[in-house]
């Protein structure tokens, strides 16, 4: 693991490669919580989106609507997000629970360790260049 990572001609495979490492780093914090990193971010997400569709949540966190169901069945069964009818009758609306709040909140200050273990190795700067980035490549392709 501290071998690094071959440089890949390929954009989405040194992605996907930096993304896991990313993800290790986050999850190790996390893991007293319970949660994973997808799932607290999820849970983070969703508390700034309020009650909203499945599909409109999914289309937020660029994920298709299966994937999105399959990454909700564990916080829902925990009790941690709610989905209920919609405004229309039709569609299905996620809520955060009073207990997805809670432990969103004990996951807070890890997450906020796992910020600054990130920005130490990498740095300040860059990560935040970083995120910019990222954030671009999120929308234009």
């Amino acid at each position: 693991m501290d071998q690094p990572a071959p440089i890949s001609p390929c954009h989405c495979l040194a992605l996907r490669q930096a993304s896991r490492r990313l993800t290790q780093l986050y999850d190790q914090h996390l893991a007293p919580t319970g949660l994973r990193t997808s799932q607290y971010s999820l849970l983070r997400s969703l508390g700034r989106a309020g009650p909203i569709s499945i599909n409109a949540f999914a289309e937020i966190m660029v994920m298709d609507r299966t994937t999105m169901g399959r990454a909700l069945r564990p916080l829902t069964r925990d009790g941690l997000v709610a989905a209920g009818p919609g405004p229309d009758g039709r569609t299905r609306s996620l809520t955060l629970t009073a207990a997805g709040l809670a432990r969103m909140e004990e996951a807070l200050p890890l997450w906020e360790r796992a910020q600054e273990a990130f920005e130490k190795r990498y740095g300040a700067e860059p990560a935040s260049d970083l995120r910019r980035a990222a954030a671009r490549l999120a929308l234009s392709v």
